[in-house]
C-alpha cells in the first residue's frame, strides 16, 4: 500500500479528520466545511502515531536528506518535530506564534546557528499562512529552509500559491483528494460525495458543493 494511503486510512480510524458533508463544520472565518481535521489525535494512537512519525521521517531523508535541524510549528507542529527529530537523531526547536514578553524574548525555542539547514514540521496546511510566517522567522533567523513536512495538506490554490510565491516546498505525508478516494473505497462516505469534497476544496468559499 501506498504510504499517502496508509496515512489516509490511518486518519479516518481515528476520526483525525472527519467528513460530514451532509452536515458542514463552520470554520472560525464563518466558511462552511464538510470536513474537520485534528491531527492531534494522532499522539493518543501509538500505532497510528509510529506511522506518522515514521513517515514524516521517511519524507525528510528522501526531500532534505541535507536536514540538520527540525523545526516545529507552534503549537501543532512541535511534538511531530520532536518524535521524527529522535527518530532520526536530529536537534529540534520551535518556532512560537509571537515573541515571549519575557525572559530572553525568543521567538525560536531551541539552539538554531545561521546558516544552518532547517526542515520546518506542520501538521496540516490549508491555506498556508500560518507556516510561511514560520518560515519566514527562520529566514530572518539566518537558516536555510530547505522545505516543509506535513501530514496532510488540503492542496487548495491558495494554500499553493502562497508556498509558490514565498520559494517554499512542501511534502505531505497525504492529501484531501486522498482521503476522500480512501473514505469513498472504505464506505465512510458515499461515492457521490468525492464530487460535493472536491467542489469545496477548489473553492471553499463558494457553498454550492452543499446541494451538488
Amino acid at each position: 500500500m501506498e504510504l499517502n494511503q496508509k496515512i489516509a486510512e490511518d486518519l479516518l480510524s481515528i476520526r483525525a479528520v472527519f467528513f460530514r458533508p451532509d452536515e458542514p463544520f463552520v470554520w472560525a472565518s464563518g466558511i462552511k466545511s464538510p470536513v474537520y481535521c485534528d491531527n492531534r489525535l494522532t499522539l493518543t494512537a501509538p500505532e497510528v502515531r509510529n506511522d506518522v512519525e515514521n513517515g514524516l521521517a521517511e519524507l525528510i531523508r528522501t526531500y532534505y536528506p541535507d536536514a540538520e535541524v527540525l523545526m516545529g510549528t507552534s503549537t501543532a507542529g512541535i511534538a511531530h518535530a520532536a518524535i521524527t527529530a529522535h527518530l532520526m537523531g536530529l536537534p529540534m526547536g520551535y518556532v512560537r506564534g509571537g515573541s515571549k514578553d519575557h525572559g530572553r524574548k525568543n521567538q525560536i525555542e531551541g539552539k538554531l546557528e545561521a546558516g544552518q539547514k532547517v526542515v520546518v514540521v506542520e501538521d496540516l496546511i490549508s491555506t498556508g499562512g500560518s507556516v510561511i510566517e514560520v518560515v519566514n522567522v527562520l529566514r530572518e533567523a539566518g537558516a536555510e529552509v530547505l522545505g516543509i513536512v506535513s501530514i496532510f495538506t488540503y492542496g487548495m490554490e491558495k494554500g499553493k500559491k502562497r508556498l509558490a510565491d514565498a520559494d517554499v516546498v512542501n511534502h505531505s505525508l497525504t492529501d484531501f483528494d486522498c482521503i476522500a478516494e480512501v473514505a469513498a473505497k472504505t464506505g465512510y462516505i458515499c461515492e457521490s460525495d468525492v464530487r460535493r469534497l472536491i467542489a469545496f476544496r477548489n473553492n471553499p468559499s463558494d457553498e454550492s458543493w452543499i446541494s451538488l
